[in-house]
């Protein structure tokens, strides 16, 4: 039996190359074309779709990175001089309005203020006396006045005495003279009486108080002013901030700032446009703000005003380009942006921001 026979089998390297025949022969199966085909037509729509975006939202946005944020600072300064006896605040604190800062001695200001008082009690017993030498002149005037009715009837007599030649020229004259004086000493005495008034009168029309006693209540109220403004209270919210001048037992004289006060409840960007991006730049349009200092943070904000002059021109020293070297540079104006979303960071001032306009926001 062939089948059964060893020496008519085929050998095996016979048997592979029959197989690799096979295998090379058999035709292999097309491979599919249809994301080729998806990724063909997806190309040209996304080139249509970026180039779209571009001309729409080309020219719309102005943006600057030469931004800030800014806040309102107050110096705060005595009214008056002295030394520093209290310290209730430190760098970088929260006030509130009417919130104590600091405290200067008290004691020069409260003894003035006692002898403002003692002025005005002063003043009153002056007054007083005035207004008995004024009764007092007023009764030199009617003294005066009867030494005149008599004078005048003895000058009288005399002269009916002088027509019958009962009487001297000397006895005349006399009579004449002590007229005159009677009636000099009525002028001194009416003069007395109006210096006295005067001198009572009241220095502010309508007042009914004299003018003495009216200045040293001036002072008595000025004294009082001082002693009140020897505690420095914070004008506003906010946060203090170059305290480093408090010290207790330093001399602080008036008028000279003490420390600052960050009013921080109202912030704002200053953002410095290029003069070529506000062409179409106008109050209200939208604003996005990015800050280095929080990335991924972004807030919102409008155009609050665009401002009446360049850095250059409103600088201390502004640029002379009258020589003939003069080379045109782009100018650089302030744009004020206030905010009008909320955020919970703290927005610093001085921090850096990025502004972008939005100076189409209709479409």
């Amino acid at each position: 039996m062939a089948d059964a026979d060893p020496k008519i089998q085929p050998k095996a390297e016979t048997v592979a190359a029959a197989n690799v025949i096979e295998s090379v022969e058999a035709p292999a199966p097309r491979p599919r074309r249809w994301g080729r085909i998806a990724l063909m037509a997806a190309a040209p729509l996304l080139l249509a779709l970026v180039a779209s975006y571009f001309y729409l939202t080309g020219g719309r946005y102005e943006s600057t990175d030469n931004a800030y944020i800014a806040q309102d600072t107050v110096s705060i300064s005595p009214d008056v001089s002295g030394r520093i006896v209290q310290v209730n605040v430190k760098e970088n604190q929260h006030v509130k309005a009417g919130d104590i800062l600091f405290v200067i001695d008290p004691e020069p200001y409260r003894i003035a203020l006692e002898q403002a008082n003692a002025a005005i009690a002063t003043a009153r017993v002056d007054v007083s006396t005035k207004a008995s030498d004024t009764g007092s002149a007023a009764a030199g005037v009617a003294s005066a006045d009867a030494d005149i009715a008599l004078a005048q009837a003895t000058y009288e007599r005399q002269a009916a005495l002088w027509k019958k030649g009962f009487t001297t020229r000397a006895s005349l004259d006399a009579a004449r003279h002590e007229v005159l004086a009677a009636k000099a000493r009525r002028a001194t005495a009416q003069a007395a009486v109006a210096r006295a008034r005067a001198q009572l009168g009241s220095g502010v029309e309508g007042s009914g108080v004299p003018a003495e006693v009216q200045a040293a209540i001036a002072e008595r109220d000025k004294a009082a002013l001082n002693l009140a403004r020897t505690v420095v209270r914070a004008p506003h919210d906010g946060i203090v901030s170059q305290s480093s001048r408090l010290q207790v037992g330093n001399i602080t004289p008036s008028g000279v700032p003490a420390l600052s006060l960050v009013v921080s409840d109202t912030p704002w960007v200053t953002a410095n446009f290029k003069e070529t991006q506000l062409a179409n730049m106008r109050v209200g349009q939208p604003v996005e703000l990015k800050f280095d200092a929080y990335p991924g943070v972004r807030i919102c904000g409008k155009v609050e005003s665009i401002g009446a002059g360049t850095g250059s021109s409103q600088s201390i020293l502004p640029a002379q380009n009258a020589n003939g070297n003069w080379v045109k540079v782009t100018q650089r104006v302030p744009v004020r942006i206030a905010i009008t979303c909320k955020t919970d960071r703290a927005l610093i001032t001085g921090l850096s921001t990025e502004v972008s306009v939005d100076t189409k926001p209709d479409g």
